[in-house]
């Protein structure tokens, strides 16, 4: 049997994981690692809806960060790094073809700061990955992103806040073939309202405390996935755009996105691998 017909494609409906608010409705957290004596991992529940779930192979340019907040890039030459299994290596090789083709792709972009990167694998195996993250989420806050300007660049964080900043995720596969499990699903951020986006604490082993977002479900979100994606292909995935804070402004700046179980998929399919690097943009 071809490998082509073993990836499941077309428009799907799967099961996702939305938000469910603490039972005595106090701040939503969580932590990233072992929580204090007495405190759970985090304080939140999830609710799981049927979601309609559009396979857009075929339309890949209809898609932009500045209209839907993720946009593919395809016929990506091969990395330098084959293994992805050392994190200095990854820092070393991939990390500037990650700020390369950022620069290269993202319009008046004049400034990258690659922060960190998380290899999954479905299985979890290994110390530098983890399984697929199947909650519907958003990685970053407006307010978790200028604290992390700040962090990272304490001398010059007024000026660069006063441009145009950004969050970007570069999401790949590390799969030899195309997906055939758990592909990655995103809403476009023009069919996400503010109502729905949760700010969550984000609790860090040495005291920092970082903002992500929890999404409610809501059926006007329009969700997609690129059904059998291989290691040429990126998905840039928008966290956060400062331009979105303009008034008058047409950008969202903010795509929500999980993992989810096919439908469709084999018995025994092959489990997802993917990287996903995480970067500070600055300019224009």
């Amino acid at each position: 049997m071809a490998v082509a017909t073993l990836v499941p494609r077309g428009d799907v409906t799967a099961t996702l994981n939305y938000f469910s608010p603490p039972s005595d409705l106090s701040t939503p957290f969580n932590y990233v690692d072992t929580p204090p004596a007495g405190e759970p991992q985090r304080n939140f529940s999830d609710v799981a809806q049927p979601t309609v779930i559009h396979d857009l192979r075929g339309s890949e340019e209809a898609y932009t960060l500045d209209k839907d907040a993720f946009e593919i890039l395809r016929d990506v030459p091969p990395s330098k790094e084959t293994s992805f299994t050392d994190d200095e290596s990854i820092k070393e090789k991939y990390y500037p073809e990650v700020e390369a083709l950022l620069l290269n792709n993202i319009p008046g972009s004049n400034k990258i700061y690659i922060f960190d990167h998380t290899i999954r694998r479905a299985n979890g195996t290994g110390d530098l990955s983890r399984g697929p993250v199947t909650r519907v989420h958003i990685d970053q806050t407006g307010w978790g992103v200028q604290k992390r300007v700040r962090r990272y660049f304490p001398d010059e964080a007024e000026k660069l806040l006063a441009g145009r900043y950004r969050i970007v995720n570069v999401w790949r596969p590390l799969n030899k073939g195309p997906i055939e499990s758990f592909p990655l699903g995103f809403a476009s951020t023009s069919t996400l309202e503010d109502k729905d986006v949760v700010p969550i604490e984000h609790r860090y082993p040495d005291g920092y405390l970082g903002q992500t977002a929890a999404i409610r479900h809501n059926p006007d979100q329009k969700w997609y996935y690129l059904s059998g994606m291989t290691g040429n292909e990126r998905l840039l995935l928008e966290c956060f755009d400062s331009e979105s804070l303009k008034e008058g402004s047409k950008i969202g700046g903010r795509v929500a996105h999980s993992a989810f179980e096919h439908p469709n998929t084999r018995e025994g399919a092959e489990g997802r691998e993917s990287i996903e690097v995480r970067a500070l943009v600055f300019g224009p």
